[in-house]
């Protein structure tokens, strides 16, 4: 089995500035944010319309003006109703390094002795604002943003410290850690082979379930069947390609798991709501 507190273990910015940013509007390529986990922490915030956000087997949803904190490993998604929010994907090591008195409070959170608060509102508007100074600075990136980014990170931790804003020996039942480790492990089987020919038969035998107790598992942890979620990550993952690369809609249609043009097509436009060939002109 692979590590399965990391999905996502691609660079984030780089070693001395690890932070990344990511804008995401109905044109981004990965509009909808699949359910995914990385050992990294993220911030979220809502610029306009609606982010229904699912955080393990809690959903909730976040407004404009919304902020959004994931903890580590957390598996989370995202669901967007015209919408366009922006994401701050950042290693909490990074506040490790710089003062001992700080780290002595960072390392309550990495060590989960403490879970910051997940949702902030108006309610809480102190954090909105300090967020959206990280967030403003990062996007425009004026001369000295970097230490702007650092200093409100750590003035946003002071205020969710000075104010109380987590919760305290949280331990997750072990019926609910179990079950949220096996649906870990079938969308890392299903984010590896999604270009293969899967079945439900194989994604039931990825957690030693059979295809009648997996079908009713998988729909209760996230709302959609497991052939729903194959071919909505398939695709997503086309959606990008259709965006980056010169390839023909054959090409990546093969290349994502479809062997039949024509069901790519109609799949592509149930999700989308329009061709791949009018995507790939946009």
């Amino acid at each position: 089995m692979h590590d399965l507190d990391r999905n996502e273990s691609r660079k984030r910015g780089t070693y001395e500035f690890p932070f990344e940013f990511h804008h995401i509007d109905p044109a981004h390529p990965r509009y909808v944010m699949s359910y995914h986990w990385h050992v990294e922490y993220e911030l979220m915030r809502i610029l306009e319309g609606t982010l229904t956000v699912t955080l393990d087997e809690k959903s909730f949803t976040a407004n404009a003006g919304d902020i959004i904190f994931v903890h580590s490993g957390i598996l989370h998604s995202g669901m967007p109703q015209d919408c366009v929010y922006q994401c701050l994907v950042f290693d909490g090591n990074t506040f490790l390094k710089h003062n001992s008195v700080c780290a002595g409070y960072m390392q309550k959170i990495i060590h989960q002795e403490v879970l910051v608060y997940h949702h902030f509102t108006d309610e809480n508007q102190e954090v909105c604002d300090t967020v959206n100074s990280i967030f403003d600075a990062v996007w425009q990136k004026p001369e000295g943003y970097e230490l702007t980014v650092i200093g409100q990170f750590y003035h946003f931790f002071g205020i969710v410290f000075g104010k109380h804003y987590y919760l305290e020996g949280v331990r997750k039942a072990r019926k609910d850690y179990k079950r949220i480790l096996q649906l870990k492990q079938v969308l890392e089987f299903i984010e590896h082979n999604y270009a293969s020919p899967l079945t439900l038969q194989q994604l039931s035998e990825s957690v030693s379930m059979s295809p009648k107790y997996f079908c009713r598992f998988f729909s209760e942890m996230t709302h959609q069947t497991p052939m729903d979620y194959l071919n909505h990550q398939r695709i997503e993952q086309a959606c990008y390609e259709l965006s980056t690369t010169d390839d023909s809609i054959t090409e990546i249609a093969y290349r994502n798991g479809f062997n039949d043009l024509s069901y790519f097509i109609r799949t592509f436009k149930k999700y989308k709501g329009i061709t791949p060939g009018k995507y790939k002109r946009i």
